[in-house]
């Protein structure tokens, strides 16, 4: 719960503190402040998040809401009909981007130029996109490890998915960013438990400064950043200037003209917001193929005829189709990212309703994605429903998918996509019966516990 209230806390403080606070609901329906000094926080909270604090909001007062978080007016789009309306020449803030250098104190591209913050921008997606056609054989690499490790287990014995898919996207992570230094395995443990330990406190004493009140857990936090950081540095040093077999994420970065402070943060933000996309993405596309036998039967099918006993190749990825819907649809039924932000900097109007300027708009796509009016049988895991163009284009919309989705996305499309080309094609995979998921919306949802399936080699 307090991630998510924390997420909204953050784009708050890092974003709108310069604006004096408005009062002014202009008739949107929604809640009134439970208390005046905190708002609607209290309400946030008894909802164990801001995602399902959303779900409820939108059920009871419609696809426009209001809601104050302290004395700040909030607003929540809840559907794709309501967004296409929102057309606002605002900077979409990237709730990882904004997050996550506000919870590290990186302030160099949430203010100043906005030239060089779109340039800085392209030089990002550019590194992801360089990285992933250069580390393309090193991935496939580690997805046949996988395979082999799960292939040498007995045939009933549990497999404990989140946990490895995130040691798999820790290492294709780490070296796609980084480099070589990441092939010992010394190295991604080290990585792995300074990431948990960052990632243990965004979800707790960012809102009521308990991380400050406790010493021993704010030293465990301020260490971890301070041995990831010192990483970084070393890394960086260790490839300015020179040719290396394999391009990484940070070689883009160091022929850019940009400062040691500023590739520092852009490599921490792809190391900690591709690991979590890219291991939650495929935990639960894992997960509901084991729930699914007819669409694993249909991936397997595609996969065979596609790529027959060959190793996938980046250029058959785009006749991967049904792969791509199946992906799409996991992406749409795990809510992968359920919040999206603008700053409404200026006075806008969505269905017959003016937004205040200096107004924080919410998009809430948990919700947008669950939504019967845009999806039929919305709780139903059906990749079919993809192969519509509309539904592509609604993705699209939601940032998802095409010219809108974030550079972690993409790369954890492609990841997921080599991995599952090399399970499927070997393995069955199974579920675990009487399991119940329960989920954990934070600022990416992923499984509240372990995710358990089983395995068997196809014959």
């Amino acid at each position: 719960a307090i991630f998510a209230v924390t997420f909204l806390l953050i784009l708050v403080g890092a974003v709108l503190y310069l604006y004096p606070a408005s009062r002014q609901a202009a008739g949107i329906p929604g809640l009134a402040p439970t208390d005046e000094k905190d708002g609607n926080l209290p309400d946030i909270i008894a909802s164990s998040s801001l995602h399902e604090f959303l779900v409820n909001l939108h059920e009871k007062y419609g696809p426009l809401v209001s809601f104050w978080f302290g004395r700040r007016l909030v607003v929540s789009l809840g559907s794709i009909d309501l967004l296409k309306q929102h057309i606002n020449p605002n900077r979409l803030l990237d709730p990882f981007e904004t997050m996550l250098k506000s919870l590290l104190r990186y302030r160099s591209s949430l203010n100043g130029d906005t030239g060089e913050s779109h340039m800085r921008r392209k030089l990002y997606e550019n590194g992801v996109t360089k990285s992933l056609q250069s580390n393309f054989a090193l991935i496939q690499k580690l997805s046949e490890e996988l395979l082999a490790k799960w292939l040498s287990l007995p045939e009933a014995q549990h497999v404990p998915l989140c946990q490895h898919m995130l040691g798999f996207a820790m290492k294709s992570v780490t070296q796609t960013a980084m480099g070589s230094s990441f092939e010992d395995d010394r190295e991604v443990i080290r990585f792995r438990r300074h990431h948990d330990a960052i990632w243990s406190e965004i979800g707790k004493g960012f809102l009521d400064g308990s991380l400050d009140k406790n010493m021993t857990r704010k030293k465990l936090y301020e260490d971890a950043l301070t041995e990831m950081e010192s990483t970084l540095r070393k890394v960086t040093k260790e490839r300015r200037g020179r040719s290396f077999n394999r391009h990484v994420f940070i070689d883009t970065l160091l022929q850019g003209n940009l400062s040691d402070q500023q590739i520092l943060e852009d490599t921490m933000i792809f190391s900690l917001a591709g690991c979590i996309i890219t291991a939650n993405l495929c935990t639960w596309a894992v997960y509901f193929l084991t729930s699914s036998e007819d669409v694993q039967q249909n991936l397997y099918k595609e996969m065979d005829r596609v790529l027959g006993k060959g190793p996938i190749t980046h250029e058959k990825i785009e006749q991967l189709r049904y792969c791509r819907q199946v992906l799409c649809e996991t992406v749409r039924t795990a809510k992968l990212t359920p919040i999206a932000a603008q700053l409404q900097e200026l006075e806008g109007r969505v269905d017959q309703h003016t937004i205040p300027k200096e107004t924080l708009v919410l998009y809430a796509l948990g919700v947008m994605l669950q939504g019967s009016s845009s999806w039929p049988s919305p709780y139903k895991f059906d990749p079919e429903r993809f192969s519509e163009e509309s539904a592509m284009k609604n993705l699209s919309l939601l940032g998802f998918s095409g010219s809108q989705e974030c550079p972690e996305l993409r790369f954890a499309y492609m990841v997921a996509t080599v991995l599952l080309s090399v399970l499927v094609r070997k393995l069955y995979l199974h579920p675990v019966k009487g399991q119940v998921m329960e989920t954990k919306y934070e600022l990416v949802t992923s499984p509240k516990e372990e995710a358990w399936i089983t395995v068997s080699k196809r014959s």
